[in-house]
């Protein structure tokens, strides 16, 4: 009997922790946050609440907040796009940031 090689426990814990997020359009928007706006963007931010369809995304600084203001549309964009391919009816209708600890 042969041995296949053991998988990459990440890709393990991904596919385990993904039946464990609450199915919310946060949750949604906090899962494909990386991958909407890349890695330097979201190492300085992130989403941190939802309300009728407009996420709050808090800043580490505010200069990010200005910054991520500027590329508001852009970003909002990207986001609806990852979520399209998550979820056909989470939307997002507004990004509004803050500067807040991350």
């Amino acid at each position: 009997m042969r041995r296949t090689a053991p998988r990459p426990f990440a890709r393990a814990l991904e596919t385990a922790s993904l039946g464990l997020a609450p199915d919310t359009t946060l949750a949604l928007v906090q899962r494909c946050w990386g991958a909407a706006v890349g890695t330097a963007i979201a190492e300085q931010s992130a989403p941190s609440a939802e309300r009728g369809g407009a996420v709050t995304v808090s800043c580490r600084s505010a200069v990010w907040t200005h910054e991520l203001e500027l590329l508001a549309n852009e970003l909002l964009e990207h986001l609806n796009s990852e979520l399209e391919q998550l979820n056909h009816d989470a939307s997002v209708a507004e990004l509004r940031f803050v500067t807040a600890r991350l």
